[in-house]
């Protein structure tokens, strides 16, 4: 049977943002995984960022995420591109701010579409465009003594 392309569960949602998040507060998979829950998607892809104990040969004790005020408004923006891009049918992100330690969860995107490659693509750019766009600092803490800031998330 040849694919059929013309029904609308091939197609991008009318509202596909579900969920798009800066917190101070800890992040959950489910809640991220359930907001891109969609019947018609083939597709689910999740990313999670975690705090790492290391960075460029360093060992890293802690860090702090910080924003800017508009973050949460360019965090829409490169939503908005991705579901312009591709036939999204859910899509998720939250980011943390405030302090974490090593083993936290820092930012957490999902996106839904009718096929896994289309999936992988959007939450690859979704995730992408959200480190280099969105004003997100990391402020690291380094087992030396030594420290710094890193742009966009």
């Amino acid at each position: 049977m040849a694919p059929h392309f013309d029904h609308p569960g091939e197609q991008a949602a009318s509202d596909p943002i579900r969920l798009l998040q800066i917190r101070e507060t800890a992040l959950s998979i489910d809640e991220v995984f359930q907001a891109v829950g969609d019947d018609a998607s083939g597709g689910t892809t999740l990313f999670v960022g975690t705090v790492r104990n290391h960075d460029s040969g360093a060992d890293v004790d802690s860090l702090g995420y910080s924003c800017h005020p508009t973050a949460e408004a360019e965090m829409r923006r490169v939503a908005e591109r991705v579901v312009a891009k591709f036939p999204v049918r859910a899509l998720a992100a939250v980011h943390r701010v405030g302090d974490l330690a090593v083993g936290d969860l820092a930012v957490v995107v999902a996106v839904s579409c009718p096929h896994r490659g289309e999936a992988f693509e959007a939450a690859r750019m979704l995730i992408d465009d959200l480190k280099h766009e969105v004003p997100i600092w990391k402020h690291q803490t380094f087992s030396d003594g030594s420290e710094e800031w890193v742009g966009a998330c």
